[in-house]
């Protein structure tokens, strides 16, 4: 489970590629296909039979909704996914009346708001919703509640996004995953199951390729590779994807292997190639690429060493085979970046393999997809736009680049502009002096509607710790530069990292609220810092003032974040939580002149930041930075 508004790009990438070299390749979205399913009246009618058997004491409010509610909730569903397929817009009318949709606990949250008697609840979303996005949003709370009763009457673990994310994420063990694989399938499990060999009846393969990009994908990834060996135990099965990439590169859990046979690392196209060779018998498993096996009771690992396939030559992702018009665009977070992720399809493309900068040292700068930086000339770039725009009838692109480089997106503007292609594009950049006012407004010329970019902690003294390359004067002009052209404006935000004091808090608050003041960035996020074992603060903890605990010595399975140990007594928990609603109210422009203490429960000392720092980093000329 990824996200239901728009195909996870890696099938579409490793579709075209193999189809490029002449390999018959089709691509199943299961995940979407799973959704669907549910939801779909005969699903409806399993889960009102699983609420119904559930012991009087495990119902829930929600359960007792849906029961309660469900001739009007098995009505309205349909309506409700054809409208959010973009198949029915003027359900709009009906929805936002409030009186349509059977409404749960998700809506709670619209009427907690207070106002004036009679003021609509959602004006605060950055404005009045237009009539489409009201009713998207509407619809989506209802969609949340039908996915709290799946939680409560058939797996606690289900989510949209993340299913059972807990059983995989920095797993030490294989234990929990395998405990979950070996109970008897449920509601959900059966109708993966089922969705499974229905796509193994139509597309007959010889191998099974599965792409689990985040924890959140595994268990279902392995239930479906479960039906797999049942059904046809002579298919062969790979596991691979960003999961896999990040979390797996010490596996010697040879249990993983009774419901796959290979494992693949980083970028895919050279290992499948070696193991599609291997498995038609041109190859030996001694010459396999980046790829784990089990040999009797102990799991190998092959790299017989041969060059990557040349980013230029990895073909133009395709998306058929792939129901265009069956994705939901769902709109959950009204800040207006975060529903790019949810609303609306996009097409996913790359500009660049890896990153430019690769030396940011909470990053996994040591691992293939961030560290081998290569890049694709504009002509072909926009040659595989053209392709994809003529095959999918859309032309919005999101880039998912590690950090877009500037110079390649310049030569892909002018190449835009040069031939005539109009696209709408967004993605994530590094916040460097090379994005002059100039280059900024010749990249909104060229479809450019938003990009995000870390500033992580605002506080120079640990930008520098970091080695991310900029700095807060710099990100000001940069930021301001990208909206004064018309595009909108997201900063990644961190807390937490190694060091950081309250005060290097308190002031990194200050300076956001002040690029809001500003007019430099329109939305924002704080995450906390997680260490991992393959950035520098995970592989040289020293160096940023941490101790690493120990991970448990029998580990065989997933390895990727890890605790650490920080003298620096400061209270991270308190801290964020003032973080985020600062952040949260800037967004919606309210108290933008408040004291940046009031934002906080717990006791904070005053800002050292300079109440015109940015206005003045502005007025500064850029050209002797």
């Amino acid at each position: 489970m990824t996200q239901l508004n728009t195909p996870y790009p890696s099938t579409a990438y490793l579709t075209g590629f193999l189809r490029s070299r002449q390999i018959a390749a089709h691509q199943v979205d299961l995940a979407l296909a799973l959704v669907l399913e549910l939801f779909s009246p005969a699903g409806l009618a399993q889960i009102r039979e699983a609420v119904q058997a559930l012991p009087v004491a495990k119902h829930t409010p929600q359960t007792a909704w849906f029961d309660g509610e469900f001739s009007s909730i098995a009505a309205a569903t349909p309506r409700v996914l054809r409208f959010l397929q973009g198949q029915d817009p003027t359900l709009a009318h009906r929805i936002n009346t409030r009186s349509f949709l059977p409404e749960g606990a998700r809506f709670a949250s619209l009427d907690h708001y207070i106002g004036e008697e009679g003021e609509d609840p959602l004006a605060w979303a950055f404005g009045a919703l237009g009539l489409q996005d009201r009713a998207r949003h509407l619809a989506t709370l209802f969609l949340n509640d039908l996915a709290d009763v799946l939680r409560d009457a058939v797996d606690e673990r289900f989510e949209f996004v993340r299913y059972a994310e807990k059983l995989a994420a920095a797993q030490a063990h294989f234990d929990p995953l395998a405990e979950a694989l070996a109970e008897p399938p449920h509601l959900i499990d059966r109708t993966l199951q089922r969705l499974t060999l229905e796509a193994l009846e139509q597309h007959r393969p010889d191998v099974v390729l599965l792409s689990v990009p985040f924890p959140g994908s595994v268990y279902a990834a392995l239930r479906i590779a479960q039906a797999i060996k049942a059904a046809r135990p002579e298919v062969v099965t790979v596991l691979g994807g960003g999961y896999v990439n990040t979390e797996l590169r010490e596996l010697s859990e040879p249990r993983l292997f009774e419901f796959v046979d290979y494992v693949t690392l980083d970028a895919g196209e050279r290992p499948l190639l070696a193991l599609l060779e291997h498995v038609a018998g041109k190859r030996s498993k001694t010459r396999l690429v980046r790829t784990f096996w089990r040999d009797g009771h102990e799991v190998r690992y092959t790299n017989f060493v041969e060059p990557d396939v040349p980013f230029d030559d990895v073909g133009t992702p395709t998306w058929d085979g792939l129901p265009l018009d069956r994705y939901l665009s769902l709109l959950d977070m009204l800040n207006p970046m975060n529903r790019l992720w949810s609303d609306g399809r996009w097409n996913k493309l790359t500009v660049a393999h890896g990153c430019y900068w690769k030396k940011c040292s909470f990053c996994d700068v040591s691992l293939d997809y961030i560290s081998r930086y290569e890049a694709a000339s504009a002509e072909v770039l926009v040659d595989r736009i053209e392709a994809i725009v003529a095959e999918t009838g859309q032309t919005g692109f999101h880039f998912v680049d590690e950090a877009a480089p500037p110079k390649a997106l310049k030569a892909l503007a002018e190449e835009l502009l040069r031939r005539g292609v109009a696209i709408s594009w967004w993605g994530n950049i590094r916040f460097e002096k090379t994005f002059t006012p100039e280059l900024c407004q010749l990249l909104a010329d060229s479809g450019c509607i938003a990009i995000s970019g870390g500033l992580e902690v605002a506080s120079d003294r640990l930008l520098k710790l970091m080695k991310k390359g900029v700095s807060v004067e710099q990100v000001a002009r940069v930021t301001k530069a990208f909206a004064d052209a018309g595009v909108l404006v997201h900063a990644y935000l961190m807390y937490g990292f190694p060091t950081q004091t309250t005060q290097d808090t308190v002031d990194a608050l200050e300076y956001v609220r002040q690029l809001f003041e500003n007019g430099c960035i329109h939305s924002g996020f704080f995450h906390r810092f997680a260490c991992t074992v393959h950035s520098p603060v995970g592989m040289n903890p020293a160096a940023y003032g941490v101790t690493l605990q120990p991970l448990p010595a029998d580990a065989r399975f997933a390895k990727n974040d890890i605790a650490f140990i920080d003298p620096t007594p400061t209270d991270h928990d308190g801290l964020g939580q003032g973080l985020k609603k600062g952040l949260y109210n800037f967004m919606h422009g309210i108290g933008i002149d408040s004291d940046i203490r009031s934002w906080f429960p717990v006791r904070v000392p005053k800002t050292t930041v300079p109440r015109r720092f940015v206005e003045r980093a502005l007025q500064f000329d850029g050209s002797r930075a």
